[in-house]
């Protein structure tokens, strides 16, 4: 009896046939910069696949997904598929040797203090917009959650129906009002909802939503927070981007025009209402957080609800938050914080930019706030223009740059480029990257 082995009539496979070991090829894959682990399961899946021959591009894939930086060519500032909110590199860490944080712990006594006490992100928001207390949590969706949860739960909350918006992702209002356990009451009709509509509803509790990224323009009509709050019910009012006061004091000099009709923390509050809650990582320009502030009692509600364990942040997120809200009380967040440095260059500093980087064309560009904020208004921009569509070998450079295309040219916007990555963008796009 023979072996297969022994069978001429099976002649053994060719050398250059021979799927090469799943270690040799890992380590021909460590040039990508994945770790070695990452290394083996490419290698291992491409023999598995037969096709060892495309391992490295497949490393090459991976490796760019991971999470990494990326330039923002695109003149959206809080561009939602690159993080909304861009932070300093130095934000929520602490430079020289490695430190732990003063998260939960009072230093002046040395016992568990709180997250949420005196000196951190939410003592530093009361501060900021003269609020009685607050809470921070995980996103903006959370804060309007634990709010209604905490405050309203099994009652009837009024809703006008012109603001029942879906959010990013597909998430919709309705949604989360039947999550907190609410009973959603709708009022008025899309475009138009009066005060009368609202005393009508025999609510409990009223809730206004920030129109995030949408505008209804022309026969419209809705009840401000002050006639709200004269009804003598409870309001809890999203502002959404994160504006934490209309007359932005933190500036040196007038609010921006573009901020004219957003709703802002301090002022929606003097208004009446009697919780507040936003996002941090809009015009804020924070971290991906949610703030809820407001009434001392109901704000203590919400920290005592179950839900706020499960949405609370961590410390990261807290420093990073802290570092913001510090350059807002120091008032030099211009110079601190991305989002505001980058909103407040002269256009005629991006011209200059534009014309260094010599390639392409400058040409007048349009920005906006974007990320679910200031809805349908513009801000005044410039950036170079190239022939063609250059945005695949773009998003090829590392690292990557995201832009876009129009009228058949690739457009970049300096608005949302760091100074420091010109260089790199004038060099991509000489080479087509």
């Amino acid at each position: 009896m023979t072996s297969k082995r022994d069978d001429p009539g099976l002649a053994p496979l060719p050398p250059s046939s021979r799927p090469p070991s799943v270690d040799r090829l890992a380590r021909e894959l460590e040039p990508s910069g994945l770790p070695h682990a990452l290394c083996v399961d490419v290698a291992r899946a491409a023999i598995a696949a037969g096709t060892p021959a495309a391992a490295e591009g497949e490393a090459t894939v991976l490796a760019a997904a991971l999470l990494g930086p990326v330039v923002n060519a695109t003149g959206v500032l809080l561009h939602t598929n690159l993080g909304r909110a861009p932070l300093s590199d130095g934000a929520g860490r602490t430079a020289g040797p490695v430190r732990y944080q003063n998260l939960e712990i009072d230093p002046s006594s040395g016992r568990r203090g709180s997250r949420h006490g005196l000196g951190r992100p939410a003592d530093l928001v009361c501060r900021l917009t003269g609020a009685e207390a607050a809470l921070v949590v995980n996103n903006g969706a959370g804060a309007i959650l634990l709010a209604l949860a905490a405050t309203a739960a099994g009652r009837r909350v009024a809703v006008s129906r012109g603001q029942l918006v879906e959010i990013g992702g597909g998430f919709r209002i309705p949604d989360v009002i039947a999550q907190s356990g609410c009973l959603m009451v709708e009022v008025g009709t899309t475009n138009r909802t009066r005060l009368a509509d609202v005393a009508g509803a025999e609510a409990d509790a009223v809730l206004t939503v920030h129109a995030s990224n949408y505008r209804i323009v022309g026969f419209t009509e809705q009840p401000s927070v002050a006639a709200l709050a004269g009804l003598g019910l409870p309001v809890i009012a999203d502002v959404g981007s994160g504006l934490l006061d209309a007359e932005c004091p933190w500036l040196p000099g007038p609010a921006p025009h573009w901020l004219a009709d957003e709703p802002a923390v301090r002022q929606t509050l003097a208004a009446g209402a009697a919780l507040v809650t936003c996002s941090a990582d809009k015009v804020l320009g924070g971290p991906q957080a949610g703030i809820i502030v407001g009434r001392a009692d109901l704000v203590a509600a919400c920290a005592r609800h179950p839900l706020a364990r499960a949405l609370r942040p961590g410390g990261l997120v807290l420093g990073a938050l802290s570092d913001v809200l510090l350059a807002y009380l120091r008032r030099d967040v211009v110079d601190t914080v991305p989002f505001w440095r980058m909103a407040a260059i002269p256009v005629g500093a991006l011209r200059s930019r534009a014309s260094a980087l010599g390639v392409g064309s400058v040409v007048e560009t349009v920005a906006v706030p974007g990320g679910g904020s200031v809805p349908g208004l513009e801000i005044p921009s410039a950036g170079v223009a190239v022939d063609g569509d250059l945005t695949a070998g773009l998003r090829r450079a590392v690292p990557p740059i995201v832009a876009r295309v129009e009228g058949g040219r690739t457009i970049c916007d300096l608005r949302t480029v760091d100074a420091g990555d010109d260089g790199h963008l004038a060099a991509a796009l000489k080479t087509g990257a």
